[in-house]
């Protein structure tokens, strides 16, 4: 059946007929739960490529393919295995070398676009098109020779092994006795095995999988997945640091980034370029945050209260309602208040003042949110405008006052797309306990964004410049994938 679908979307290629998606049938299923639910997002994620394939965006689904065959590969693989080898399946030495198959295709899939990207070439989209293409026919072809074949064997075999209740086999039958002992009759031979517990075979490989109990046989799809049982347990870990002063963005692949997380009460710098993400990523975390009961203050001079609810709005998020809980507030500043404070900050620091001035002005009701970006210190600064030591008096007083509201901050600035500094003048990401960089990159014809963690004080964090995209849900950041690019 699903031969025959495939060779219809080969048809339809060259027509105008519309795709026809792949659907799950009952005779793919393995009778393991996790498994075949492995197997529909198989499915689920071949839809997708085909639908990318006439939709356009190359490079960014080209991305979304190459993190999904990630996880297949993460997800999949090791748990299928241990699957078999507790059930004792003999096949399983050929099954995988079967997966190494897999693995060695998505590690040429990676290379291969990595040298499209970093090529000279002007049209880049071409190429990139025909790898998405390439994938697809990959992972359809999987589909139907592994899933329908392969995955099938071990099936059956542990159906007559008395694993699995149901058969397909129509002449063996499974007896149960009183004693929970089953009696697997075929013709005239009667074989005697013990009742096997099958959630507490899942519960075991769970246990091994996500403890990161690997064999260091030198496998390697089983050290394909150690990367993603220390994952796992990096989210036990981080969970238990979260208690002890380490915050998360929410932001699906960014917080991988930060292995242990943002200390509580930092002051991060979110810096980029127009176009590369930074207020939908602050929006983002902070949606995110306001979701789990903190309080989150957005302080704009740039856009206004409604616009920035609208713009929340398309990505599906539920700002009004978070705003009418109080979790969330909006605040558009003033920047002419911002120099009259800045004037009293330096009538106060010349003694001429005797009460003390706060940099910028909370609401009543937000004196100390657990969350608070500023939009954006650019915008600040040019209040300033040929006035330098004003604006860095005001910078020094403006970290200060963060530190002493114990608020995690996140603060916008505009830089190149491609920065050598990452603030107006290069003192703030010293003041700054974190910097984020968030780039817009050129690769010939097409355009990509990209995150670094550049800088992050007192907590450990990954060091590369890796892929992100904005979606119509958002950031998402691809943690496995490196971006390389001409960037000093």
């Amino acid at each position: 059946m699903v031969k025959k679908i495939i060779k219809k979307r080969s048809m339809k290629e060259k027509s105008t007929k519309p795709y026809k998606p792949l659907l799950w049938e009952q005779k793919m299923t393995v009778d393991e739960v996790m498994i075949d639910n492995q197997h529909k997002k198989l499915i689920g994620g071949i839809n997708k490529m085909h639908e990318a394939a006439i939709s356009g965006e190359e490079l960014t689904k080209v991305r979304e393919s190459l993190h999904f065959a990630s996880e297949y590969v993460g997800e999949h693989f090791a748990y299928e295995q241990k699957y078999m080898e507790k059930i004792g399946f003999p096949g399983l030495a050929k099954h995988i070398k079967i997966h190494k198959d897999f693995i060695q295709f998505f590690n040429d899939f990676k290379s291969d676009l990595n040298k499209i990207v970093t090529s000279k070439e002007a049209i880049v989209s071409v190429p990139v098109a025909n790898l998405l293409e390439k994938c697809r026919k990959f992972m359809a072809n999987w589909l139907y020779h592994h899933m329908l074949r392969e995955d099938q064997k071990y099936h059956h075999y542990a159906m007559q092994k008395g694993f699995i209740g149901k058969t397909k086999v129509s002449a063996l039958k499974v007896l149960e006795n009183k004693k929970g002992v089953k009696k697997i009759a075929k013709k005239d031979k009667v074989i005697t095995s013990k009742k096997i517990d099958m959630a507490a075979i899942k519960k075991e490989i769970d246990a091994e999988l996500d403890g990161g109990k690997i064999k260091k046989s030198g496998d390697e799809v089983l050290k394909q997945r150690a990367p993603i049982a220390n994952a796992i347990k990096g989210l036990r870990d981080r969970q238990a640091s979260s208690s002890k002063g380490s915050v998360f963005t929410g932001i699906d692949g960014f917080d991988e980034l930060l292995l242990q997380g943002l200390p509580i009460g930092n002051s991060v710098i979110i810096a980029g370029g127009a176009g590369s993400g930074k207020t939908i990523f602050c929006l983002q975390t902070l949606i995110n945050k306001a979701n789990e009961g903190k309080r989150c203050l957005y302080m704009t001079l740039e856009e206004n209260e409604e616009k920035l609810i609208q713009h929340m709005e398309g990505f599906g998020w539920n700002p009004r309602e978070l705003i009418k809980k109080g979790k969330l507030k909006l605040m558009r500043m003033n920047p002419f208040d911002i120099t009259r404070n800045v004037d009293a900050l330096l009538a106060k620091q010349k003694g001429e003042l005797l009460i003390d001035v706060d940099p910028v002005l909370l609401p009543r009701d937000y004196l100390k949110p657990d969350f608070l970006v500023i939009d954006s210190l650019t915008a600040i600064a040019s209040a300033f405008t040929g006035k330098d030591d004003s604006y860095r008096i005001y910078i020094e007083q403006l970290f200060r006052f963060l530190e002493k509201t114990g608020s995690t901050s996140f603060l916008i600035t505009e830089t190149e797309q491609v920065p050598k500094i990452f603030s107006q003048t290069g003192v703030e990401e010293f003041l700054a306990d974190g910097v984020v960089v968030l780039y817009s990159l050129k690769h010939g014809n097409i355009r990509e964004n990209a995150i670094e963690i550049l800088k992050l004080r007192g907590a450990a964090h990954q060091k590369r410049i890796v892929a992100m995209q904005i979606t119509p849900k958002g950031v998402i950041v691809y943690p496995e994938q490196e971006v390389f690019s001409d960037i000093d």
